[in-house]
């Protein structure tokens, strides 16, 4: 499976977007005037400090709420002007989540649970197709001979990739991810990141809210938001490499093992 990069339009487009919520008579002010692009193909992590912004600004890019004021688009789509069954729809058929809880279903084998999605889709995906969607998705991440086994009998990071094939089973044009190594320990946050990096490789354009700062170097765009606002957006310059990390890894615990 390989993702189709187009150049006609970003895949989000933010233009000068506010949110703003009422919390009783207070106004909150979660967003201010972010303009954002990010195109396909990129690797962005959007990081901050708990109230700076960016779950709010993840929540709109995943269609799951709307701008207060400015324009969001989604893959050219102006999301404002979409009823909220037309969201549904272009939620499950341009976006896959992958979120810090893995949320799988836990009396259902890993091929089951990648299926899911399908079961939305319009139109719908049945029999075979379902079936071959479903163990392609899971063998991109790894786990193609674990495809019978229920989450209990697989490691925290063995279903995360189970969530991250759902995410990938629609074929989307963008993964969201949110904090997806926070329950995981340093070595699995790494071979993790390494099938993000293996996604983008082939041309999936990923956004990760991320509090961590090393996770935060294996993509290519660090944007970093205070207070609603963008405060610096650069590339990454000094990037991560997973296959390298995990490399040094081992090395290290040979040497403590002959020492």
């Amino acid at each position: 499976m390989t993702f189709q990069v187009s150049q006609m339009h970003a895949v989000v487009k933010l233009e000068s977007f506010r949110k703003t919520y009422f919390t009783g008579e207070v106004e909150v002010h979660a967003v201010r005037g972010v303009s954002l692009d990010i195109q396909r193909g990129e690797f962005v992590a959007i990081m901050g400090a708990s109230g700076s912004g960016k779950s709010t600004m993840m929540n709109t890019i995943g269609c799951l709420d709307r701008p207060t004021g400015g324009r969001y688009l989604m893959d050219g789509v102006d999301i404002g002007e979409l009823g909220r069954d037309e969201l549904a729809d272009l939620r499950n058929e341009k976006i896959g989540f992958v979120f810090q809880g893995f949320n799988l279903l836990s009396r259902t084998s890993a091929l089951e649970n990648v299926e899911l999605p399908m079961l939305y889709a319009r139109p719908p995906v049945r029999g075979r197709e379902q079936r071959d969607r479903a163990m392609t998705a899971l063998e991109m991440v790894g786990l193609g001979d674990r495809a019978d086994h229920h989450p209990n009998q697989l490691s925290g990071g063995q279903q995360q990739r189970v969530a991250i094939a759902r995410a990938l089973v629609n074929q989307p044009k963008l993964l969201l991810a949110d904090e997806p190594t926070g329950n995981l320990d340093s070595q699995t946050s790494i071979e993790i990141m390494g099938v993000f990096q293996s996604l983008n490789d082939q041309g999936m354009t990923i956004v990760m809210v991320t509090h961590e700062l090393d996770i935060a170097h294996y993509t290519k765009r660090n944007v970093i938001m205070r207070d609603g606002r963008i405060v610096n957006d650069t590339p990454v310059v000094e990037r991560l490499f997973a296959s390298k990390q995990l490399q040094k890894l081992e090395q290290e615990q040979q040497a403590v093992q002959l020492a």
